[in-house]
Parts: C-alpha cells; structure tokens; sequence
C-alpha cells in the first residue's frame, strides 16, 4: 500500500462497518469518484442530505432511516471528505462544491423534492438552488452556514485554512493527535455531545491526513460573501432549524438569515448544539416532516383551485 493511499479513508478497512453500508455505492460524476448511500423505496420522493465541513455520511446514521420511510434518502460524501475523491484546486470553492454536486444528482437522475444541509451543507444546497441546478421544494437548514463570519473573523478564518492547507504537514500533523479525547473536545466545542459511535467514527476519519486537508481546503477557499448577497432571491420554502447551544455558530445568525429570506421559519431546538441532527435524530426528523406536510397541504388548494379553472374556448368565435 503507498503512503498516498494511506493518506485516505479506504473503504475495506476504514468503512469495514460504516453504518449503513449495505446502502453504499460508488459513482463517477463531475470528474470525481464519490461514495453515495441510498435508502428507501426507489420510487418515492427524493430527500437529498449534504453533510457539512470534516464530517461525511455517518453523520446521518441516526436521520437516514427515520426519514426513508417517507423518502428515497440520497446522502454524499462531498468531495475531499470521506470516501470520495477531492476536488481539483481549481474548483475547490463554494459555486464549484455546488456545481460538483448539481453534476452528481444529474449522473444519479435524482431531482430532490426535499434538501437538507448541515452548516456548510446548507451553503452548498443554496447556492445549487441560486444556480437553478437543484430546484426543491422545501430547503432545509440545520445549524446553516449561510453568512459569511462576522467582522475581522471573515478574513482571518479563511486565510488561517488557506495557510495551514498550503502547509503539506498540517492535514499529517492533526491527524497524528487525532486521539479520542482530542476528537471529543473538538465536538464539545460545538456545543453538542454524541454517542461514543459518532465518536469514533469521527476520529477514524480524523486520524486520515487526506480527510482532514479536504476539509481545510473548504473552509480555506470558503466566500459567502456572495451567497449572502444573494439570499433574498432564494425563493424556495426553507426550514431553518437550529440549536439553542450550537457553539459554532451563534442561534441569532438564523433569525437573520429568515428575515432576508422570501419564505423561511426559524424551528429553534433547546439543549442541542450545533450537531443537533446527530444528538436528538428523532427531533430533527419530526422537524422535517412537519414542515413538509405543511408545505403539501399548503400547496393542495392551490393545485384544487388551478384544476378548477375553466378551459379555454377552442375553434372559431361565431
């Protein structure tokens, strides 16, 4: 085996007993090849899920299940995290992570009447939908990162990234501390607490130098200084849900967001953190469901009132 390949996850030792595995198929789309799990009926609704920075699909292990009762539940790794190929330089940016993944639900023939986000997820999802590449009915945000960093934060966030990404021994040297208790101080300090599971899940993905550099080369080639322009043209229903404790990114940012938004609702959740779909998976879940249902019933007299209209006289006038 070279030192290249273990670098990165590889998916007969590392995704030995990935949670749902047996939902697991690789697919070559937009130059890259990615690892995507599939769940549910194959002819029903799709509800596509976008994990966000370091994480990858065990982040929705708890999620996927509940949800593919009602839905076919596509969920990606995005380029760089998990088991699927990274972006070129070039590309690595929001409009390209975007972009990538418009050209992966096209190769899967999906059109997602449903996407769900987490944190940078939630920024990606937008910005395939400003793009007219994915077109949803219903947006969800959980704990979005859909403003750019406040202040002098703004720039020096994404210039840290960018100098530890250009650093080849940066992605090696995190990976060699990535212990236990150094990954469950790293998720504390978002606010959140999950099972020993996510746990190391999230460590054996940490311990991998290929898995950590894809997720600083995201946040180093990171601008949502556009996207944030161009919020209040989303026009698609959104969902904004997020947790009362979430340490990454401040609640009120949420409420901010809803108010430039043309049609969006905050769901705050007490005593959950910034991974709040991985802590209270049923929550968020419900959360979901509701407000689909809602949308469908909102949308049903409209269709009833459009299926009423009288036909058009064909032929000549007298």
């Amino acid at each position: 085996m070279t030192r290249m390949s273990e670098d990165r996850p590889d998916w007969e030792r590392d995704g030995r007993d990935w949670p749902h595995r047996d939902a697991s198929r690789f697919v070559e789309a937009s130059g890259l090849r990615w690892h995507v799990q599939a769940m549910g009926p194959a002819d029903a609704p799709v509800l596509l899920l976008v994990h966000g920075t370091g994480a990858a699909t065990h982040s929705w292990r708890g999620l996927m299940p509940a949800l593919a009762g009602r839905f076919r539940v596509i969920a990606p790794d995005l380029p760089g995290h998990g088991f699927t190929d990274p972006l070129p330089a070039g590309r690595l940016s929001l409009p390209g992570m975007a972009s990538a993944l418009a050209d992966l639900t096209t190769q899967l023939d999906v059109r997602p009447v449903v996407a769900v986000g987490h944190s940078a997820g939630a920024a990606i999802l937008a910005r395939t939908c400003l793009d007219a590449r994915l077109s949803p009915r219903l947006l969800v945000a959980l704990n979005g990162a859909l403003k750019p960093f406040p202040g002098l934060a703004s720039i020096l966030f994404p210039s840290m990234a960018r100098m530890l990404f250009l650093n080849r021994m940066t992605p090696k040297i995190f990976a060699w501390t990535a212990d236990r208790a150094a990954v469950q101080r790293l998720i504390q300090g978002t606010g959140s607490r999950i099972d020993p599971v996510g746990l190391d899940l999230y460590r054996r993905l940490f311990r991998k130098p290929a898995h950590v550099a894809g997720a600083l080369g995201m946040m180093a080639n990171w601008n949502l200084d556009a996207l944030d322009r161009a919020l209040p043209r989303l026009g698609v229903r959104t969902l904004l849900v997020v947790g009362s404790d979430d340490k990454a990114i401040a609640p009120d940012t949420a409420f901010a967001v809803r108010d430039r938004l043309p049609d969006a609702r905050v769901e705050l959740m007490r005593g959950l953190g910034h991974l709040a779909h991985e802590e209270a998976p049923e929550r968020v879940t419900a959360a979901i469901l509701a407000e689909f249902d809602a949308l469908t019933a909102a949308e049903a007299p409209r269709s009833a009132r459009a299926s009423e209209r009288p036909l058009p006289e064909v032929g000549n006038r007298p």
